[in-house]
């Protein structure tokens, strides 16, 4: 068996190699190997809202789902990466329904949009990590929702300047709005 290893979510960027898609920018819990998921636009605004804390005027249909999760006394125990192919990952969700577990096949976008939603661990088996895992060598070109709520305004605004010395312009606006919020 495959170890799991935990992961969070650290942010969403353009995507660099695929036009018109996101980049799922997660990270490993415990250590400084990163996994980019390529998504679509609707997923990618379906976990943005969650990380900003935004809440829509009608239920998003991942919102939907969350809802009908918890209104059936279900839980989401986890999600699990568990296979990479073609440069595609796939990840089934495990839900709880009293002891009995209930797995089912998800696309990574959709399952982490419920994790982020009911508050469910991520994982990704290591052998996946050691084959797609990433560690870059400078800051990442993404907001880092976790560590900027640790970070001070000072910080923030210094980090902004670095990104704009850098030309990193769409860094700088993610900083900004940041700093804005914060203020």
């Amino acid at each position: 068996m495959d170890a799991k290893v935990k992961l969070r979510v650290l942010g969403l960027t353009f995507s660099q190699s695929q036009s018109g898609a996101y980049a799922l920018l997660l990270g490993e819990d415990k250590g400084k190997r990163r996994l980019p998921v390529i998504v679509g636009i609707l997923e990618a605004q379906s976990i943005a809202t969650v990380l900003e804390g935004l809440e829509s005027p009608r239920p998003l249909t991942h919102d939907l789902f969350a809802s009908f999760i918890q209104s059936v006394h279900c839980r989401l125990d986890s999600v699990l990466i568990y296979r990479f192919e073609g440069g595609i990952f796939y990840s089934k969700v495990v839900f709880l329904n009293g002891n009995d577990p209930i797995i089912l096949d998800a696309r990574t976008s959709d399952a982490v949009a419920l994790a982020l939603r009911l508050k469910a661990p991520i994982y990704v088996t290591a052998s996946i990590l050691d084959v797609a895992g990433v560690v870059f060598d400078d800051e990442p070109d993404i907001l880092d929702i976790e560590e900027t709520e640790e970070e001070t305004l000072e910080e923030l605004k210094n980090r902004l300047q670095r990104a704009v010395d850098d030309e990193n312009y769409e860094l700088a606006s993610r900083l900004r709005d940041e700093i804005k919020r914060k203020e």
